[in-house]
């Protein structure tokens, strides 16, 4: 070991005289856990690049919708079932629709587009992933959807139409950090041709982008329903849904120069009456009451959007750890020590320690073994309490005459039949015609003459 840390000492200081001290910071500080653990992500750039395949050549305003949406799973699989049920609604006339719906206003806003819905609708888990995505590193996904757009825009797939304008913009300039690759030079942004008519996007990420660079991580691939798209499109490159008229329902928009989300707050206000916004929230923040329960994959967006309960303060004093209570404890166990009674175990731990001390005193002390020898005495009894009510029992039955039950007779078949016989003469001698009783005088008491009679005589 002490030869592998030289050459590895030996090793940086060369590369460092080299002319190469930056590689050298870098070795050094991915070899600390603490800077992997600071920088340790949820998802790596290759899961990204295959989670965000089918999404991120949608308008840049229509992909904000579905990242804010994709956040709150739940609410997007109910989504899914009511627009399956109403086909025919779309627009700002399906927000409407759903206006009473506990759902979030982002997901809300995706009934408009019953063909985005069928796309998420065919594997909610990626839903999931893309949310859990988007909340612990908004950056990479931004990242990931400029790379695959420039990937699809340089095999020739990517490209303005009667359906989208795509706008090629220089990059903001790079900051002062270094960083090991090197910054993209453009941002590709995709419109509606018309601002207010969209079209849903689909395509097969295997064909548009062209080779894919990661063999291991493959896009997915959700083809869309019969009905929804050009099929002749869709060999070449991308196919579009028919359009949709929105005016209000589109009030997000991708801001890649802050990896984040802006809102259009009038257009918002204009579709959520019941739930307004101040004019001065212009950036989207994530509500975790929305998220109806499903867990956060990683430990910082737990710990970011937890909730409180109400009273959540007092849980202490629910609890009965009020400080009164707290010092009659304490006297109570000092009043127990005094009378060398020892005091409960106040946590795990030490119910442990004290169980490993009384074992090493049993095998080192022997008046120790005899004191628990004896106190495990009556519980041995009690154990063979059982076996002593078993045997009284056996002794009980052999004393006593066997009870008239139900089943006597399968033991003594002689005295069973005799029994039935019995039975059967006494039915048959009361049921014998009244002619043959006939003969036998029926004995009556004598009565004295009455009192009429005698005056008579």
């Amino acid at each position: 070991m002490r030869i592998d840390r030289r050459f590895s000492a030996v090793l940086l200081a060369w590369l460092a005289l080299a002319g190469w001290p930056e590689q050298g910071a870098q070795a050094a500080t991915a070899s600390s856990p603490a800077a992997a653990a600071s920088g340790e992500a949820v998802f790596r750039q290759e899961e990204l690049d295959q989670m965000l395949a089918p999404l991120a050549l949608y308008p840049d305003a229509l992909l904000a919708q579905v990242l804010m949406a994709s956040t709150y799973p739940g609410d997007v699989a109910d989504a899914v079932a009511w627009s399956k049920a109403h086909p025919d609604a779309s627009g700002d006339d399906a927000v409407g629709q759903v206006a009473n719906e506990p759902w979030d206003p982002s997901v809300q806003s995706l009934v408009a587009f019953p063909a985005v819905l069928v796309t998420l609708g065919q594997d909610p888990a990626w839903v999931q992933r893309v949310g859990d995505a988007f909340l612990a590193q908004p950056g990479d996904v931004m990242d990931s959807v400029q790379r695959l757009r420039r990937q699809a825009q340089a095999a020739g797939n990517l490209q303005s139409t009667e359906q989208q304008r795509v706008i090629v913009q220089p990059a903001p300039p790079a900051s002062t950090t270094v960083v090991q690759t090197p910054a993209p030079t453009q941002t590709i942004i995709i419109e509606p041709a018309d601002p207010q008519v969209v079209y849903v996007p689909s395509y097969n990420p295997s064909v548009v982008y062209g080779t894919w660079p990661n063999p291991s991580y493959p896009p997915a691939y959700y083809p869309p329903p019969p009905g929804y798209y050009f099929g002749s499109a869709l060999v070449t490159g991308l196919g579009f849904a028919a359009g949709v008229a929105v005016i209000d329902s589109i009030w997000g928009d991708c801001d890649w120069d802050h990896d984040d989300i802006d809102i259009d707050v009038d257009r918002y206000n204009n579709l959520n009456r019941t739930r307004q916004l101040d004019a001065s929230q212009t950036k989207w923040q994530h509500n975790a009451v929305n998220r109806d329960g499903v867990p956060y994959r990683d430990r910082a967006s737990r710990e970011r959007y937890s909730q409180r309960l109400p009273g959540s303060e007092q849980r202490a004093a629910l609890r009965g750890r009020e400080p009164t209570r707290a010092a009659d404890r304490a006297r109570a166990r000092q009043t127990l020590s005094q009378r060398g009674v020892e005091a409960p175990a106040t946590s795990n731990r030490e119910a442990r320690e004290r169980a490993q001390v009384a074992g090493r005193e049993m095998r080192d002390q022997p008046q120790a073994r005899q004191r628990t020898q004896a106190s495990a005495q009556p519980r041995q009894r009690t154990q063979s309490s059982p076996q002593a009510r078993q045997q009284a029992r056996q002794k009980y039955s052999g004393s006593q005459k066997t009870r008239n039950n139900a089943f006597a007779g399968a033991r003594n078949p002689s005295q069973a039949r005799a029994s039935v016989s019995r039975g059967e003469a006494s039915r048959a001698s009361a049921s014998r015609p009244k002619v043959e009783r006939s003969g036998r005088p029926v004995q009556r008491a004598s009565r004295s003459p009455s009192r009429g009679s005698a005056r008579r005589r």
